[in-house]
């Protein structure tokens, strides 16, 4: 890309029917927000099925696919995966078909006490409009949909470029289905560009283009010592708990700097930007006093090499505990792969660590083992250089090329079916989003230059024989 910057003919107007599209988008984007539709087990499905109708019905009223259905397709046997949408338009005169992805269920809120607002009533404070979903992914869902329609006011509706739009209802909860929907869909989705609209951006002025994801292993992890629990003061200090075997077990997971010390999980060498230890203080609200983790460049520990969380236990609770030694203990553990390691081979080394190290005889159980493989996006094809270059428009600066500590591990089962489609991990969410997070957030400037960004590259690619 050079650096002076030569505007699409159409930028003009793009723009001006983006910034005119704002209010509807938003008041749309509140109306999902509105629906729980959290795709996790425990809670309740039909608030899935209500978000895939709303938003079924906001492409129906693009009025530009050839077709939009709502669709399942199995996990296995026995289980269904979420209701995801599929909408498509077949591309003409040489033109080639781009697919816009995203996902349109959302994480549990947490406790309602960590918000400052309801998490299903969106509300605007300043330039964000919080609440669960509006950011990841609901966000992306409406940018897609903000860009067609801006993109569809500017050229007229009987453009040549093919559009599918596959809008997911399960990411959040591993994208179980996500495998046999592509299978049984292969022919609708095929593509030549694939848009996955999950990731984020470098700052609130600065787009990124995300060109590589961390791979990830999520298991249950049981420790037991005891067939039973004992009394701790006639047993104390001779029989081990599961809880000391879990603790002591789970500390051999870190090194002293609480870098990742098992054998098997690689890391990757490649050069990062400039990011500083104040800059991971701020975006990960460390306390005052509390230093990071790990060794090497900051981003380098997140993005290229792995980590390892307990992301839950469950133990007896305080306010229930009694004065016993506790048989068995259960943790949640997520890894983070890096980029270049299968995932496969990340849980061999996990679980070859875990059985290695079990103290006292413990017992282990692992089950409902869930594994993604990293992704590094091919950077030399034409469809990056286009993404950037509709990016520098829109926002007005370079784009970074960045990687991400997070995964998608759907994007690797999509390089299978899909081999040729050149693959673009773009988002709306800025380092302040807080995904995942109480006071979920979307900053509405961002919203807007996403919305452009998506609706520039569609005309590029109209243009494209």
């Amino acid at each position: 890309m050079t650096e002076t910057l030569q505007p699409h003919p159409l930028l003009a107007q793009l723009t001006e029917a983006v910034q005119g599209g704002m209010p509807v988008a938003i008041a749309e984007l509140g109306r999902l927000v509105r629906i729980p539709s959290v795709s996790w087990d425990g809670f309740d499905a039909a608030h899935v099925a209500t978000s895939a109708a709303a938003v079924k019905e906001l492409l129906d009223q693009l009025g530009v696919f050839d077709s939009v259905e709502i669709s399942r397709a199995p996990i296995d046997e026995s289980r269904m995966g979420q209701p995801a949408i599929l909408a498509t338009r077949a591309a003409k005169n040489g033109r080639p078909t781009i697919l816009l992805y995203a996902h349109h269920d959302v994480q549990p809120p947490g406790n309602a006490e960590d918000w400052e607002s309801n998490p299903f009533e969106p509300t605007v404070r300043g330039d964000r409009l919080y609440g669960r979903g509006a950011a990841d992914d609901k966000a992306g869902v409406m940018a897609h949909v903000a860009a067609i329609r801006a993109f569809v006011e500017t050229v007229g509706d009987d453009f040549n470029l093919g559009l599918v739009a596959f809008f997911e209802g399960e990411e959040e909860f591993g994208s179980r289905s996500f495998a046999n929907f592509l299978v049984q869909h292969r022919e609708q989705l095929a593509a030549d560009v694939i848009v996955v609209a999950d990731s984020d951006n470098w700052d609130l002025n600065t787009p990124s283009l995300t060109v590589g994801l961390r791979g990830n292993v999520t298991f249950k992890l049981t420790i037991s010592t005891l067939a039973h629990a004992s009394h701790s003061g006639m047993f104390g200090g001779a029989a081990p708990d599961a809880m000391l075997a879990a603790i002591t077990l789970l500390a051999t997971l870190h090194a002293a700097d609480g870098s990742v010390a098992v054998d098997g999980l690689t890391s990757r060498e490649s050069a990062t930007p400039e990011y500083s230890e104040g800059k991971l203080a701020h975006e990960a609200a460390l306390l005052e006093g509390v230093a990071s983790i790990g060794h090497g460049p900051v981003l380098s520990r997140l993005w290229n090499q792995p980590a390892i969380t307990i992301t839950g236990i469950d133990a007896p609770a305080v306010v229930n505990a009694s004065n016993t030694l506790t048989p068995s203990v259960t943790v949640k553990l997520s890894a983070r792969i890096a980029p270049g390691q299968s995932a496969t081979d990340a849980y061999d080394a996990l679980e070859a660590h875990l059985t290695a190290h079990a103290p006292f005889g413990a017992h282990l159980e692992i089950s409902d083992v869930d594994r993604g493989d990293p992704f590094l996006v091919e950077t030399g094809g034409w469809a990056v250089a286009e993404a950037k270059d509709a990016m520098h428009q829109a926002w007005g600066v370079e784009p970074l090329e960045t990687g991400i500590g997070g995964s998608i591990p759907f994007i690797s089962t999509l390089v299978e079916i899909f081999p040729d489609a050149q693959i673009l991990v773009t988002g709306v969410e800025d380092p302040d989003s807080r995904a995942h997070s109480p006071n979920e957030s979307l900053h509405l400037g961002v919203f807007q230059r996403a919305i452009l960004t998506e609706a520039v590259l569609l005309a590029k690619l109209e243009s494209r024989a």
